[in-house]
């Protein structure tokens, strides 16, 4: 019987799940309200972590019941087979969001569900396996909306955006899966220049480099949590590994740059570079931004400052100014994209976009504005 699949991702993201989730072959998505959903065997969950690159997590969905009362939510979570999925030797945790519901606790409910959870793997062994918050074998998540309750395990334990390659996230990074979806909307697939001027720790570039290569981001982590469940099939998973290492280029067509005023963010997204397996496809450079002169044609991505605090946007409005004077002076026959959260700043960039499509970057509603420049 198939397993039913639910995929997050950040808000706006949805149609580009459901074509990747095309591309692997798995059918019959549908696209819901912050995310997808699908129908196949574990092995299609594990290939979606393998490969999605603008998803947040895959959830394998367990149960839905009716669940306005402590006790209801106990018994419910107690008609999973939890040692199907958990042995006593094992680790867990439980992730609970809340909404409109009669009971008002997300601690309570993770609570509540891990006492249902550990005593029914403790009835068939005699022992309770421990709770590990920080790097859990099985991660529960617990969506109780409405007071109506759907119980789901995350594949991949951690968010997907978590490749691997970046361990110094400096104060406002973009997340890896945010980064492949601009990529994805520009269109880009390589045969072009790929520029990226305001790179900081070199997320968009790096992603860019990751998509030409056809390297699946999976490939760079160390590990995803339904390795340690017991179903688990490491033949077939070490199958699936094998055939995304073949399909990986180790040259690419179309080059890939970015460029920064600060060299300490250069240094950085250089060795980022190196730990995603793509330092000789781009090339990082430390250039003020006023000096950027790309070939044409070409794709460029900036994700410039938002102004969030208080008194920033007075400040930017130069940079924006100086961001349209240059696409305007310096980059005639390429198309430009803009990542910005701040619709009063991108008055000054003083170009009309042709195509302006809503992100979410956390809690910053955003609009990818496309520019043509001819």
């Amino acid at each position: 019987m198939a397993m039913k699949f639910f995929v997050t991702c950040a808000k706006g993201l949805e149609e580009l799940i459901g074509g990747e989730l095309a591309s692997l072959g798995i059918a019959a998505a549908k696209i819901e309200r912050g995310g997808v959903s699908f129908a196949g065997s574990l092995a299609d969950g594990c290939k979606a972590c393998l490969w999605l690159r603008t998803a947040s997590r895959v959830l394998l969905i367990l149960a839905e019941f009716p669940a306005a009362s402590p006790q209801e939510l106990y018994d419910g979570v107690r008609t999973v087979d939890w040692p199907h999925y958990l042995r006593p030797e094992m680790t867990m945790a439980v992730d609970a969001v809340l909404r409109d519901s009669a009971m008002t606790h997300s601690g309570f409910i993770a609570l509540k569900t891990k006492d249902a959870v550990v005593d029914t793997v403790r009835d068939r062994y005699g022992r309770r396996p421990d709770v590990d918050t920080s790097s859990p074998d099985l991660r529960v998540n617990v969506h109780l909306v409405k007071n109506h309750c759907t119980l789901s395990l995350d594949l991949a334990g951690e968010p997907l955006d978590r490749r691997g390659y970046r361990l110094d996230r400096n104060k406002a990074p973009l997340r890896e899966n945010l980064a492949a979806a601009l990529v994805a909307f520009s269109g880009w697939q390589g045969e072009v220049p790929f520029y990226d001027p305001m790179c900081g720790s070199g997320t968009i570039a790096i992603e860019a480099a990751l998509l030409a290569s056809r390297t699946a981001p999976g490939l760079l982590r160390e590990k995803f949590s339904f390795q340690c469940w017991p179903q688990h099939d490491p033949a077939a998973w070490q199958a699936l590994l094998a055939e995304a290492e073949a399909l990986r280029l180790r040259q690419i067509k179309g080059k890939v740059c970015g460029s920064d005023r600060s060299p300490g963010s250069i240094d950085m997204a250089r060795q980022n570079a190196r730990r995603a397996g793509v330092a000789g496809m781009v090339t990082f450079t430390a250039a003020e931004f006023s000096t950027f002169t790309p070939s044409s044609p070409a794709v460029i991505i900036f994700n410039p400052p938002y102004g969030e605090r208080m008194g920033e946007s007075g400040e930017l409005a130069g940079l924006y100014r100086l961001l349209g004077d240059v696409l305007k002076q310096r980059c005639a026959g390429t198309s430009a994209f803009i990542l910005c959260g701040n619709s009063e700043l991108a008055k000054h960039i003083g170009l009309k976009a042709t195509r302006r499509i809503p992100l979410w970057n956390g809690p910053i509603e955003c609009r990818l504005l496309k520019y043509d420049l001819y």
